[in-house]
């Protein structure tokens, strides 16, 4: 069964209580989007890694969760239900792409957006990362406080903004 709650002026909140889910959509631009408020975040530089948390938690405001490896990834993700989910490219054992290809078979994460954040960004290389399925890259380095918008942007171009 959904329900279906306006508790603002362009916040509608809708919950399935089949599955005990919470979905909030904002108006944007006159149109009904999801609202991007959880963010899985795998990354393995400990420095990367903290100068991303800060940034989306304090400046963004998205909820965060993180691992550090493809591994911890596949064992976190799926409790977590995130809204996104952002890969680093280039890590050990597990790279990115495998990371992501291993996630897409977890129940619930198939339709999941993903993004890779990477060094790697040669036209070759994004072309890759789109035929597996990622909707944007963000290059790294990346600026930490243009961060929180570019990865707001990427949401609103992935539901047709």
């Amino acid at each position: 069964m959904l329900i279906c709650a306006t508790l603002s002026f362009d916040i509608v909140f809708i919950a399935d209580t089949h599955c005990n889910d919470l979905y909030s959509f904002r108006f944007f631009e006159g149109k009904l989007m999801q609202e991007l408020k959880k963010i899985f975040y795998v990354e393995d530089e400990p420095d990367i890694m903290a100068v991303a948390l800060l940034v989306l938690q304090d400046v963004g405001g998205f909820e965060l969760e993180t691992a550090n490896c493809g591994p911890s990834a596949l064992t976190k993700i799926a409790a977590f239900k995130p809204d996104l989910i952002v890969l680093d490219v280039m890590m050990p054992g597990m790279d990115g792409p495998t990371t992501l290809l291993e996630i897409r078979k977890l129940n619930g994460l198939q339709e999941t957006p993903v993004f890779f954040m990477t060094a790697k960004v040669q036209p070759k290389e994004i072309e890759y990362y789109k035929a597996l399925g990622v909707i944007d890259v963000i290059p790294k380095p990346f600026d930490p406080m243009a961060l929180s918008d570019q990865i707001k942007e990427i949401w609103r171009k992935h539901h047709g903004e």
